[in-house]
């Protein structure tokens, strides 16, 4: 069941939130950078993952925190290893398949609801309306709900209808 809601994804009741990253990010922008600020362990913790396994674009990582939020790190856009790597482009193939791994993820951990932003429009540079359809197609059979932040309303609570 997907939703599109308006609001700050950081204030959702959903028990996960997944975004865009690139592997090895070093999240200084956009949700990215909110939920490093407000998660720092995780973000530690995705830098340990990442170079220990070497993930490629397309993969996704879950991390969950002390008070029971988890966030899942997909990674929809280029990145690299190298000193000063920066995040690259998303592509429509990278999140096609980080988001195949998202509901796998969802699954297996039987979590019951899941918030995303405009995912990979950002700092991904991707066209929503290409987006958008991959979503559907990968997450709209899902029996749980699943939130889509199709705008940004800092501080303000979504209205996310329960399943």
């Amino acid at each position: 069941m997907i939703y599109e809601v308006e609001g700050d994804i950081l204030l959702t009741g959903a028990q996960v939130i997944a975004h865009g990253v690139a592997p090895n990010d070093p999240m200084t922008q956009g949700l990215a950078l909110a939920l490093h600020d407000r998660y720092p362990a995780m973000h530690k913790d995705f830098h340990h993952w990442c170079h220990q396994e070497r993930p490629e674009s397309g993969a996704a990582w879950l991390w969950g925190s002390a008070d029971g939020k988890r966030i899942v790190n997909l990674l929809t856009q280029e990145g690299g290893y190298g000193a000063g790597s920066r995040p690259g482009k998303a592509s429509e193939t990278n999140v096609n398949h980080a988001l195949r791994e998202l509901k796998k993820i969802l699954k297996k951990e039987k979590c019951t609801s899941v918030a995303l932003p405009r995912l990979a429009t950002g700092v991904g540079e991707l066209d929503w309306n290409k987006v958008a359809p991959l979503i559907r197609n990968n997450l709209g059979d899902l029996d749980i709900p699943v939130y889509i932040y199709v705008v940004y309303h800092a501080g303000v609570k979504a209205k996310e209808p329960a399943a």
